[in-house]
Protein backbone atom coordinates (compact mmCIF):
# COMPACT_ATOMS: atom_id res chain seq x y z
CA UNK A 1 0.00 0.00 0.00
CA UNK A 2 1.21 3.57 -0.30
CA UNK A 3 3.06 5.65 1.67
CA UNK A 4 1.83 8.52 3.67
CA UNK A 5 3.05 11.28 1.22
CA UNK A 6 1.67 9.84 -1.83
CA UNK A 7 -1.40 11.59 -3.36
CA UNK A 8 -4.85 10.23 -3.79
CA UNK A 9 -4.87 9.18 -7.34
CA UNK A 10 -1.50 6.62 -6.34
CA UNK A 11 -3.41 5.50 -3.83
CA UNK A 12 -6.00 4.42 -5.93
CA UNK A 13 -3.83 3.37 -8.86
CA UNK A 14 -1.93 0.78 -6.20
CA UNK A 15 -5.12 -0.52 -5.01
CA UNK A 16 -5.73 -1.59 -8.67
CA UNK A 17 -2.87 -3.16 -9.47
CA UNK A 18 -2.96 -4.71 -6.96
CA UNK A 19 -6.46 -6.36 -7.81
CA UNK A 20 -5.26 -7.03 -11.26
CA UNK A 21 -2.24 -9.02 -9.57
CA UNK A 22 -4.63 -11.13 -7.43
CA UNK A 23 -6.89 -12.00 -10.67
CA UNK A 24 -3.60 -13.13 -12.04
CA UNK A 25 -2.57 -15.26 -9.37
CA UNK A 26 -6.53 -17.03 -9.43
CA UNK A 27 -5.62 -17.89 -12.97
CA UNK A 28 -8.44 -16.09 -14.14
CA UNK A 29 -7.31 -15.16 -17.89
CA UNK A 30 -5.25 -18.30 -17.85
CA UNK A 31 -8.61 -20.44 -17.09
CA UNK A 32 -10.09 -17.57 -20.11
CA UNK A 33 -7.74 -18.92 -22.50
CA UNK A 34 -8.41 -22.36 -22.40
CA UNK A 35 -12.38 -20.83 -22.41
CA UNK A 36 -11.49 -18.45 -25.89
CA UNK A 37 -9.74 -21.84 -27.48
CA UNK A 38 -12.85 -24.19 -27.16
CA UNK A 39 -15.32 -21.68 -28.03
CA UNK A 40 -13.17 -20.44 -31.46
CA UNK A 41 -13.04 -24.05 -32.24
CA UNK A 42 -16.48 -25.19 -31.99
CA UNK A 43 -17.68 -21.83 -33.37
CA UNK A 44 -15.36 -22.94 -36.46
CA UNK A 45 -16.98 -26.53 -36.27
CA UNK A 46 -20.77 -24.88 -36.13
CA UNK A 47 -19.76 -22.73 -38.74
CA UNK A 48 -18.68 -25.45 -41.28
CA UNK A 49 -22.09 -27.13 -40.70
CA UNK A 50 -24.12 -24.31 -42.22
CA UNK A 51 -23.00 -23.51 -45.37
CA UNK A 52 -22.73 -19.89 -46.26
CA UNK A 53 -23.35 -18.99 -42.43
CA UNK A 54 -19.75 -19.92 -41.27
CA UNK A 55 -19.04 -15.59 -39.89
CA UNK A 56 -22.12 -15.37 -38.64
CA UNK A 57 -22.05 -18.37 -36.75
CA UNK A 58 -18.85 -17.67 -35.40
CA UNK A 59 -18.96 -14.08 -34.46
CA UNK A 60 -22.72 -14.63 -32.45
CA UNK A 61 -21.45 -17.43 -30.47
CA UNK A 62 -18.13 -15.98 -30.12
CA UNK A 63 -19.53 -12.85 -28.78
CA UNK A 64 -21.73 -14.21 -26.75
CA UNK A 65 -19.26 -16.45 -24.69
CA UNK A 66 -17.43 -13.20 -24.70
CA UNK A 67 -20.24 -11.66 -22.92
CA UNK A 68 -21.32 -14.55 -20.63
CA UNK A 69 -17.49 -15.12 -19.33
CA UNK A 70 -17.07 -11.33 -19.12
CA UNK A 71 -20.43 -11.29 -16.82
CA UNK A 72 -19.34 -14.52 -15.04
CA UNK A 73 -16.13 -12.86 -13.80
CA UNK A 74 -17.90 -9.26 -12.89
CA UNK A 75 -20.31 -11.57 -10.50
CA UNK A 76 -18.56 -13.71 -8.93
CA UNK A 77 -15.03 -11.85 -8.76
CA UNK A 78 -16.51 -8.80 -8.22
CA UNK A 79 -18.62 -9.92 -5.10
CA UNK A 80 -15.91 -11.24 -3.08
CA UNK A 81 -13.41 -8.36 -3.63
CA UNK A 82 -14.38 -6.80 -0.66
CA UNK A 83 -15.89 -10.07 1.24
CA UNK A 84 -12.48 -11.37 0.68
CA UNK A 85 -10.50 -8.86 2.34
CA UNK A 86 -13.24 -8.10 5.44
CA UNK A 87 -12.71 -11.97 5.91
CA UNK A 88 -9.52 -12.50 6.13
CA UNK A 89 -9.40 -8.83 7.66
CA UNK A 90 -6.46 -7.28 6.05
CA UNK A 91 -8.75 -4.46 5.89
CA UNK A 92 -7.29 -3.52 9.13
CA UNK A 93 -3.79 -3.17 8.09
CA UNK A 94 -5.00 -1.18 4.88
CA UNK A 95 -6.97 1.36 6.39
CA UNK A 96 -4.40 1.75 9.64
CA UNK A 97 -2.48 3.47 6.23
CA UNK A 98 -3.66 6.38 4.57
CA UNK A 99 -5.79 4.86 2.53
CA UNK A 100 -9.79 5.99 2.31
CA UNK A 101 -12.71 3.61 2.15
CA UNK A 102 -13.67 5.83 -1.11
CA UNK A 103 -9.77 4.99 -2.62
CA UNK A 104 -10.11 1.34 -1.83
CA UNK A 105 -13.98 0.65 -3.31
CA UNK A 106 -12.55 2.80 -6.08
CA UNK A 107 -9.06 1.02 -6.28
CA UNK A 108 -10.71 -2.61 -6.35
CA UNK A 109 -13.32 -1.46 -9.06
CA UNK A 110 -10.52 -0.24 -11.33
CA UNK A 111 -8.58 -3.41 -11.04
CA UNK A 112 -11.64 -5.28 -11.91
CA UNK A 113 -12.35 -3.56 -15.08
CA UNK A 114 -8.69 -3.60 -15.96
CA UNK A 115 -9.16 -7.50 -15.85
CA UNK A 116 -12.34 -7.74 -17.92
CA UNK A 117 -10.40 -5.34 -20.13
CA UNK A 118 -7.63 -8.27 -20.68
CA UNK A 119 -10.28 -10.54 -20.59
CA UNK A 120 -12.54 -9.37 -23.42
CA UNK A 121 -9.38 -7.98 -25.50
CA UNK A 122 -8.26 -11.35 -25.46
CA UNK A 123 -11.65 -13.32 -26.53
CA UNK A 124 -12.36 -11.18 -28.98
CA UNK A 125 -8.66 -11.62 -30.33
CA UNK A 126 -9.61 -15.14 -30.33
CA UNK A 127 -12.85 -15.11 -32.02
CA UNK A 128 -11.09 -12.33 -34.82
CA UNK A 129 -8.66 -15.77 -35.66
CA UNK A 130 -11.47 -17.76 -35.80
CA UNK A 131 -13.26 -15.67 -38.40
CA UNK A 132 -10.27 -14.82 -40.30
CA UNK A 133 -10.02 -18.85 -40.55
CA UNK A 134 -13.01 -18.69 -42.34
CA UNK A 135 -12.06 -15.79 -44.70
CA UNK A 136 -14.90 -13.37 -43.10
CA UNK A 137 -11.96 -10.83 -41.54
CA UNK A 138 -14.28 -8.39 -43.05
CA UNK A 139 -16.48 -8.24 -39.90
CA UNK A 140 -13.06 -7.87 -37.93
CA UNK A 141 -14.20 -4.31 -37.27
CA UNK A 142 -17.66 -5.60 -36.21
CA UNK A 143 -16.33 -7.86 -33.34
CA UNK A 144 -14.07 -5.12 -31.91
CA UNK A 145 -17.12 -2.76 -32.29
CA UNK A 146 -19.22 -5.26 -30.34
CA UNK A 147 -16.71 -6.12 -27.76
CA UNK A 148 -16.21 -2.55 -26.58
CA UNK A 149 -19.75 -2.44 -25.52
CA UNK A 150 -19.65 -5.18 -23.81
CA UNK A 151 -16.89 -4.06 -22.02
CA UNK A 152 -18.60 -0.99 -20.96
CA UNK A 153 -21.82 -3.32 -20.03
CA UNK A 154 -18.92 -5.31 -17.52
CA UNK A 155 -18.24 -2.40 -16.04
CA UNK A 156 -21.64 -1.46 -15.16
CA UNK A 157 -22.28 -5.00 -13.75
CA UNK A 158 -19.06 -4.99 -11.79
CA UNK A 159 -19.90 -1.70 -9.75
CA UNK A 160 -23.41 -3.97 -9.29
CA UNK A 161 -21.44 -5.99 -7.98
CA UNK A 162 -19.40 -4.25 -5.60
CA UNK A 163 -22.24 -2.40 -4.55
CA UNK A 164 -24.26 -5.70 -3.31
CA UNK A 165 -21.13 -6.86 -1.34
CA UNK A 166 -20.54 -3.95 0.45
CA UNK A 167 -23.59 -4.97 2.94
CA UNK A 168 -24.25 -8.36 2.08
CA UNK A 169 -22.68 -11.80 1.81
CA UNK A 170 -21.28 -12.90 -1.58
CA UNK A 171 -23.84 -15.49 -2.64
CA UNK A 172 -26.34 -12.93 -2.00
CA UNK A 173 -24.59 -10.34 -3.73
CA UNK A 174 -24.26 -12.83 -6.67
CA UNK A 175 -27.42 -13.84 -6.64
CA UNK A 176 -29.01 -9.72 -6.78
CA UNK A 177 -26.14 -8.83 -9.65
CA UNK A 178 -27.30 -11.87 -11.53
CA UNK A 179 -30.89 -10.87 -11.18
CA UNK A 180 -29.79 -7.32 -11.97
CA UNK A 181 -28.03 -8.61 -15.46
CA UNK A 182 -31.12 -10.76 -16.63
CA UNK A 183 -33.25 -8.19 -15.93
CA UNK A 184 -31.65 -5.02 -16.56
CA UNK A 185 -31.33 -6.57 -20.88
CA UNK A 186 -35.54 -7.27 -20.35
CA UNK A 187 -36.26 -4.14 -18.60
CA UNK A 188 -37.14 -1.99 -21.84
CA UNK A 189 -39.10 -4.98 -23.58
CA UNK A 190 -41.22 -5.21 -19.94
CA UNK A 191 -41.49 -1.81 -19.91
CA UNK A 192 -43.39 -2.54 -23.50
CA UNK A 193 -45.51 -5.31 -22.84
CA UNK A 194 -46.98 -3.32 -19.84
CA UNK A 195 -47.53 -0.08 -22.05
CA UNK A 196 -49.37 -2.80 -24.68
CA UNK A 197 -51.21 -4.42 -21.98
CA UNK A 198 -52.44 -0.95 -20.44
CA UNK A 199 -52.02 -2.00 -17.14
CA UNK A 200 -51.13 1.47 -15.07
CA UNK A 201 -49.53 -0.58 -11.82
CA UNK A 202 -47.86 -2.83 -14.34
CA UNK A 203 -46.58 0.09 -16.22
CA UNK A 204 -45.84 2.21 -12.87
CA UNK A 205 -43.82 -0.99 -11.26
CA UNK A 206 -41.73 -1.53 -14.87
CA UNK A 207 -41.18 2.27 -15.40
CA UNK A 208 -39.38 1.95 -12.03
CA UNK A 209 -37.36 -0.89 -12.82
CA UNK A 210 -36.17 0.13 -15.91
CA UNK A 211 -34.85 3.64 -14.51
CA UNK A 212 -33.78 2.52 -11.23
CA UNK A 213 -31.82 -0.71 -12.81
CA UNK A 214 -29.00 -0.15 -15.41
CA UNK A 215 -30.84 -0.77 -18.96
CA UNK A 216 -27.88 -3.26 -20.72
CA UNK A 217 -30.27 -2.91 -23.80
CA UNK A 218 -27.66 -0.28 -24.61
CA UNK A 219 -24.90 -2.25 -24.71
CA UNK A 220 -26.69 -4.92 -26.85
CA UNK A 221 -25.12 -5.47 -30.50
CA UNK A 222 -24.19 -8.68 -31.01
CA UNK A 223 -26.72 -9.71 -33.42
CA UNK A 224 -25.68 -6.67 -35.68
CA UNK A 225 -22.11 -8.05 -35.01
CA UNK A 226 -23.03 -10.77 -36.43
CA UNK A 227 -24.64 -9.18 -39.98
CA UNK A 228 -21.16 -7.36 -40.01
CA UNK A 229 -22.45 -3.81 -38.79
CA UNK A 230 -20.19 -1.46 -37.00
CA UNK A 231 -21.72 0.70 -34.03
CA UNK A 232 -22.41 4.81 -35.16
CA UNK A 233 -20.33 7.22 -33.13
CA UNK A 234 -23.81 8.09 -32.00
CA UNK A 235 -24.39 4.89 -30.57
CA UNK A 236 -21.30 4.42 -29.03
CA UNK A 237 -21.07 7.56 -27.39
CA UNK A 238 -24.41 7.72 -26.09
CA UNK A 239 -23.38 4.08 -24.24
CA UNK A 240 -20.14 5.46 -22.86
CA UNK A 241 -22.06 8.44 -21.30
CA UNK A 242 -24.48 6.05 -20.15
CA UNK A 243 -21.83 3.81 -18.63
CA UNK A 244 -19.74 7.05 -17.23
CA UNK A 245 -22.76 8.00 -15.60
CA UNK A 246 -24.24 4.85 -14.39
CA UNK A 247 -20.74 3.49 -12.98
CA UNK A 248 -20.38 7.05 -10.79
CA UNK A 249 -23.89 7.19 -9.52
CA UNK A 250 -23.36 3.34 -8.43
CA UNK A 251 -19.99 3.99 -6.78
CA UNK A 252 -20.80 6.85 -4.96
CA UNK A 253 -23.86 4.92 -3.47
CA UNK A 254 -21.06 2.02 -2.49
CA UNK A 255 -18.78 4.01 -1.11
CA UNK A 256 -21.67 6.46 1.20
CA UNK A 257 -22.60 2.44 2.07
CA UNK A 258 -19.18 0.92 3.22
CA UNK A 259 -17.61 4.42 4.82
CA UNK A 260 -20.76 4.04 7.24
CA UNK A 261 -19.84 0.29 7.72
CA UNK A 262 -18.78 -1.42 11.39
CA UNK A 263 -15.44 -3.72 11.18
CA UNK A 264 -15.29 -4.20 14.60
Amino acid sequence: MPNEGTGFLPRILTIAKNAFREAVRDRILYNLIVFVLLITVSAIFLGELTAGQESRVIINLGMSAVLLFGAFIAIFVGVSLVWKEIEKKTVYSIFSKPVGRGEFIIGKYLGLCTTLFVNVVIMCLGVTLALAYVGGASKTASIWGAGFLIFLELTILTAVAILFSSFSTPALSALLTFFVFLIGHFSSSLLDLAKTIGSSSAIAVFTGIYYALPNLSNFSFILNAAHGDVPTVSFAGFATLYAIGFNAVLLAITVLIFSKRNFK
